[in-house]
């Protein structure tokens, strides 16, 4: 999938979301008027976005100009600003919400990815994102996962097998289940979900790539770990938050797939100040 394209569409289905047939209230003003306006962040954060938001405005007005003092990445503290945008002042004012919904959106993910990481850092575990994602809004959140330091699970349901419980009875058995998947698409990523130490063995005696460890105790999951030594990669998954992070890490799990990272959002406080206004 093209995130280039993503972010066109997804910009144009906001606008016309938003905009409709026109922006009844930027009428009122002249179309000469021109404005220069400071993007502020109002709290500590990871900014992401950037392109989101240059293309709302340039899909509103492409005289619009941007000048970023930050990158998509950067650590952004709270009171500076973050950018500088100046053009057309109807079009600053059609494209600023939806700008702005798409930075705090994007940015509110990248920073908690960026707590949950750094919690983590002292151990060889990675934290991974889920399907658990705002509709239309994918490619987005996963770009902003990335952007806080942590890895993409899978995209979709074309791009890597998550092999689970109802699969597995609809095959017959995990043999057979690995076995058609291989044949099917040997290529691809083949991870298979199990719910206990008996399930996990049959992963590995399959050679899965991977095996998701769902709802394990903490207890279980240090004996997978021992049990497995390192013959498949190991994933965390299930309930799993700042209070018991550090904890699963410590385990030995290669990674911990997180639904919260694009699930439970709380957008970033950034907001757009006035500083210029002239007519020609």
């Amino acid at each position: 999938m093209d995130l280039y394209q993503s972010i066109v569409n997804q910009v144009a289905n906001a606008l016309d979301e938003d905009v409709g047939n026109g922006d009844i209230s930027a009428e009122l003003i002249d179309a000469g008027t021109q404005l220069q306006t400071e993007l502020l962040v109002r709290e500590d954060a990871v900014l992401c976005g950037r392109d989101w938001f240059d293309e709302v405005f340039r899909q509103c007005d492409a005289t619009v100009t941007t000048r970023w003092q930050a990158r998509d990445g950067d650590s952004i503290a709270a009171g500076i600003i973050v950018c500088e945008v100046a053009g057309p002042a109807r079009g600053l004012l059609t494209a600023e919400r939806s700008a702005l919904n798409f930075l705090q959106t994007l940015s509110g993910t990248a920073t908690v990815t960026r707590r949950y990481v750094d919690l983590i850092r002292h151990t060889g575990c990675r934290i991974l994102d889920t399907r658990k994602t705002i509709p239309q809004l994918r490619l987005a959140q996963k770009y902003a996962v990335l952007c806080g330091g942590g890895s993409n699970h899978r995209i979709g349901l074309f791009d890597a097998y998550l092999i689970k419980e109802n699969h597995l009875a609809a095959c017959g058995s995990m043999a057979a289940a690995v076995t058609r998947a291989r044949e099917l698409h040997p290529e691809k990523l083949l991870e298979v979900e199990v719910e206990n130490l008996e399930q996990l063995q049959q992963a590995i005696d399959a050679q899965v790539d991977r095996a998701l460890l769902d709802n394990f105790t903490l207890a279980q999951m240090k004996r997978a770990v021992t049990m497995n030594r390192q013959r498949v990669e190991l994933e965390a998954s299930g309930n799993i938050d700042e209070s018991s992070l550090v904890e699963v890490a410590e385990t030995g799990v290669d990674f911990i797939s997180i639904g919260a990272l694009t699930k439970h959002l709380r957008a970033i406080d950034f907001s757009l100040r006035y500083a210029v206004a002239n007519t020609d």
